[in-house]
């Protein structure tokens, strides 16, 4: 692949550390919650920062099936992800789950289903986790 846009972030400290861009831009504490052994403080974790790019990226998707359908989408939709970590049942250690409940308000419910599954199908944090995590995608 020959990336379009790349960026780079370093974390230093783990769970309890720190995250920095490389361009300084952006930077954030991280904290453990409390229900994997932390202590629940001000910081984000791993999980929050992956729902977030997830919910983004795949409204971005969402946006990029419509315009190639000719579809105009609601201006007030919205994608709640929901990122889940626990023991592996597959294997050792961890593993996640997403779950991606998308509101597409006013739009026939046949052809929101629709968009929801030709975004999952071209998103890349669909593609990147495909087989490999759980994913529930549904229209609420």
């Amino acid at each position: 692949m020959n990336p379009v846009y790349q960026t780079t972030m370093t974390s230093t400290g783990g769970r309890d550390g720190r995250s920095v861009a490389s361009d300084s831009d952006f930077e954030l504490a991280l904290s453990t919650p409390k229900e994997l052994g932390g202590t629940g403080g001000p910081g984000t974790n791993p999980e929050q920062l992956f729902a977030a790019g997830y919910s983004a990226c795949f409204i971005g998707a969402l946006k990029y099936v419509a315009a190639q359908q000719t579809v105009r989408l609601p201006a007030d939709m919205a994608v709640t992800a929901t990122i889940g970590i626990g023991e592996n049942q597959r294997g050792k250690g961890f593993a996640i789950n997403a779950s991606l409940a998308v509101s597409l308000p006013g739009m026939e419910p046949s052809q929101a289903q629709q968009l929801i599954e030709d975004a999952h199908q071209v998103c890349p944090y669909s593609n990147a986790t495909r087989g490999n995590i759980d994913i529930e995608t549904r229209l609420v």
